[in-house]
C-alpha cells in the first residue's frame, strides 16, 4: 500500500529525527525544512499529501506559511504541532486552513490518530484544550490587523535582520521595509523597535534571534 507523502517543518533537528523516526513506518517523509518560507516553496514544489509544521519558525512562521500555501494548494492536509496550546494560536491555525491541532506535549500515539483522521477527511485537535475561547481573547489582538507582509516584516524585525537585509530576504527595498515597520508600530502602538521587539516575543510572532 502506497504511503501518504509528508511534508516536516520544524527547525528543532533532534525533534525532527524523533518525528522521522515515528512517522516513516506509516508516511514517507519527502523532505524536512527549517523555516516558514521554505516550507511555502517546497509545498508548492512537492505538493505532499501530508504537512506537519510548528508554529514558531525563523523567516516566516507557520500560521503565515498555511496562508500563503492554501492560496493555491486546497487538498493538502496540513496538521499544526506546536508548543504552543493557547486558544488563540489554535483558532488562528484553524482560520489559516488547519486541518488539525497537536500539542507538543502529547504522546505519539496522539499524533499518528490525528494524522490518520485528518487524512481521512476529518478534523483534529488535542482533547485536553477547552472547546471555545475564553471571554476575554473575544476582542481582536492589535497583531490580528496587520497585513501578511507587515507581520512577515515584524517577525523578521523581531529576529534581528536589518532593513537591507530583510529587504534583500524580501526582494523589496528598504525603503518599503521602513515603510511597513512604520505602520506596524502604529497599529501596535508601540513607539520604540525595541517595544515591537519585545511585542513579537512576548505574543509569539518570532522566535528569539
Amino acid at each position: 500500500m502506497k504511503r501518504p507523502r509528508l511534508l516536516l517543518a520544524d527547525d528543532h533537528k533532534i525533534f525532527v529525527e524523533g518525528l522521522r523516526n515515528l512517522l516513516e513506518p506509516e508516511f514517507e517523509i519527502v523532505k524536512t525544512v527549517e523555516n516558514g518560507q521554505a516550507l511555502v516553496a517546497e509545498a508548492q514544489t512537492l505538493q505532499p499529501d501530508l504537512i506537519i509544521v510548528d508554529i514558531s519558525m525563523p523567516c516566516l512562521n507557520g500560521i503565515e506559511a498555511i496562508y500563503r500555501i492554501r492560496q493555491t494548494l486546497t487538498r493538502v492536509k496540513i496538521v499544526v504541532l506546536s508548543m504552543h496550546t493557547g486558544q488563540l494560536y489554535i483558532a488562528r491555525a484553524f482560520r489559516a486552513g488547519a486541518s488539525g491541532y497537536v500539542a507538543k506535549h502529547s504522546g505519539p500515539a496522539e499524533l499518528l490518530t490525528a494524522l490518520r483522521r485528518v487524512l481521512r477527511g476529518g478534523v483534529y485537535r488535542t482533547p485536553d484544550e477547552p472547546e471555545s475561547l475564553p471571554q476575554g481573547d473575544s476582542a481582536p489582538r492589535p497583531d490580528l490587523l496587520l497585513t501578511p507582509r507587515q507581520r512577515e516584516i515584524l517577525q523578521l524585525v523581531a529576529e534581528g535582520l536589518s532593513a537591507k537585509e530583510i529587504a534583500a530576504l524580501l526582494q523589496i527595498s528598504s525603503r518599503t521595509v521602513e515603510f511597513h515597520k512604520h505602520r506596524v508600530m502604529e497599529t501596535l502602538n508601540v513607539k520604540t523597535s525595541a517595544r515591537l521587539i519585545q511585542y513579537a516575543l512576548t505574543h509569539g510572532l518570532a522566535s528569539p534571534p
